[in-house]
């Protein structure tokens, strides 16, 4: 086995984790206000969620093709790697990227943080490539126009059409008998958060294909030029599926119960503009944050409701994590590189995975003292994240 192979493999089982952490991080996206209605049960809709993103992963590779190439210089224009980064240079930028990414979300995913796994991909790749190639290794007009200006205005775009789509459906349905009015929108709920599933798999999954991609062309053991390889399709859709399943119920608790009390109308008129925003991003090539979209769709629908509370205070904690997010896994980006790159070659790359894994696995252990899951996820909100709301878990009694 040659260092180059060691550090291919490490980046693609890498890839696939940040995939998975993908999945269960931005389930809340699609079925968050599905769950808070009522309109499906918690498990119902994380396996409906992890079916449509398997689906909707086959369905576009536009973003796939663009997502590194776009922010940090280690390609040409044709996607192949610069000459002079081919094999483990541009192996060891990708990894320390991944990590960056991961461990961003497995913060915010502790915290009940709806925050963006785009995002948190971008800033290590670009923490990275600073580390390794300077600040010229970035290409700042391309984050400014991929990454910061969407950031902005897809939230808002998604915020207003959700607004004026909730304040329409209790303009028409006034004279409709509430009961009447929830029963027949959780119905359509079903399937407007089936299409926020289905247009999440076509944008996230992407991102994951493009990256393995980069790096096996990097390798040498495929050419730019030459489209996605199929395995990666399917181990891709099947990792960003399985995280879907898991279901990031601390996450979901935030967005279904922590920004609005929010009604079948409000979570069907949401649904529907996050999945206009994201799949119109999709078609044309922009990788956006889909936690952006749905995160600004259902303050939209509190903001278009007579007399509904929106969480403000909730919603400023989420900006202030998405402001961070980039430089946040941008730092971690650049220190996995440093310690990589110092300690060299295959054992370096071994190195920084491993505590890859350390690190999640203590953040594991500690969500597991304040247990969400699908049994409580639906509880009422009393004021503070996920993580300070929900009771901490019952502990087994030992016999004496």
């Amino acid at each position: 086995m040659t260092e180059a192979f060691l550090i291919l493999a490490i980046v693609v089982v890498t890839a696939l984790a940040f995939d998975f952490t993908n999945g269960f991080h931005d389930t809340a996206n699609a079925m968050a206000t599905s769950i808070a209605t009522g309109a499906l049960k918690p498990k119902q809709a994380v396996v409906l969620a992890a079916t449509l993103n398997l689906v909707g992963a086959f369905l576009s590779i536009e973003v796939a093709l663009t997502v590194s190439n776009k922010i940090i210089s280690i390609q040409g224009s044709n996607g192949a790697p610069l000459p002079e980064l081919v094999g483990v240079p541009i192996l060891t930028i990708v990894l320390a990227g991944l990590v960056g990414g991961i461990l961003w979300n497995l913060v915010t995913w502790l915290l009940g943080l709806p925050s963006s796994s785009s995002h948190a991909l971008f800033g290590g790749l670009i923490g990275s490539a600073i580390a390794a190639l300077g600040l010229g290794g970035v290409k700042w007009s391309g984050v400014v126009s991929s990454v910061i200006i969407p950031a902005f205005f897809s939230p808002v775009v998604a915020g207003l059409v959700a607004a004026l789509g909730t304040w329409i459906v209790f303009k028409i349905t006034a004279q409709v008998a509430t009961g009447s009015r929830e029963k027949g929108f959780r119905w359509g709920q079903i399937g407007s958060a089936s299409l926020v599933a289905l247009a999440h798999g076509t944008n996230d999954a992407q991102k994951t294909m493009g990256v393995i991609t980069l790096a096996l062309i990097a390798y040498g053991s495929w050419t730019a030029g030459e489209g996605i390889p199929l395995w990666v399709k399917i181990a891709c859709a099947l990792a960003i599926a399985s995280g879907t399943y898991i279901g990031g119920w601390r996450v979901i608790r935030t967005l279904g119960k922590g920004l609005v009390e929010i009604s079948s109308p409000q979570g069907m008129a949401a649904e529907f503009a996050s999945a206009a925003v994201i799949l119109s991003s999709s078609h044309l090539g922009m990788a956006l944050s889909t936690t952006h979209v749905a995160t600004g769709s259902i303050l939209g629908s509190g903001v278009g409701k007579p007399g509904a509370q929106v969480r403000w205070g909730v919603a400023g904690r989420m900006v202030v994590a998405w402001v961070i997010t980039l430089p946040a896994a941008g730092l971690v980006g650049a220190l996995c590189w440093a310690v990589a790159h110092g300690i060299g070659g295959g054992l370096g790359a071994v190195v920084v995975f491993v505590a890859l894994v350390v690190a999640a696995t203590l953040m594991f252990r500690h969500s597991r003292k304040t247990k969400i899951d699908h049994n409580n996820v639906n509880d009422e909100w009393a004021g503070g994240l996920a993580t300070e709301d929900a009771a901490p878990a019952a502990k087994t009694p030992v016999n004496a």
